[in-house]
């Protein structure tokens, strides 16, 4: 399966990217088959030269049936060379399990009914 992703460049705490078109199953940094642009985070936002797209290379990619990373394909939607996707949702691994939930709830109850209580003397 082909990706078209990004590659690091540049020193220590000076990053540059290059992306490219690769094999998915090569490294980061590895093998690719054709470089399509660069971006360079350093840059303000509003820089011309912060994102470079091959447009017309980066259009036969995608018709071959090439899939973007997640960071190129909203380069790809900003430059109008594809849809933009939806945004994936945050993992749930952060948030308390259940039990914990249900005490946090039962807590907020207790509170909101003392409040009641308050509020009514």
């Amino acid at each position: 399966m082909l990706a078209i992703r990004m590659t690091r460049h540049g020193a220590k705490k000076r990053p540059f990217f290059h992306i490219v078109v690769a094999d998915s199953r090569s490294p980061r940094d590895g093998r690719f088959i054709e470089k399509l642009g660069t971006y360079n985070p350093l840059l303000p936002r509003e820089h011309a030269e912060r994102v470079k797209l091959d447009k017309e290379r980066i259009a036969h990619w995608l018709k071959v049936g090439a899939q973007p990373s997640d960071r190129v394909a909203r380069f790809l939607a900003a430059a109008e060379l594809m849809a933009p996707r939806a945004r994936r949702d945050q993992t749930k691994k952060p948030q308390p399990r259940a039990k914990a939930q249900e005490r946090a709830k039962a807590a907020a109850a207790a509170a909101g009914e003392a409040g009641s209580e308050a509020a009514q003397a």
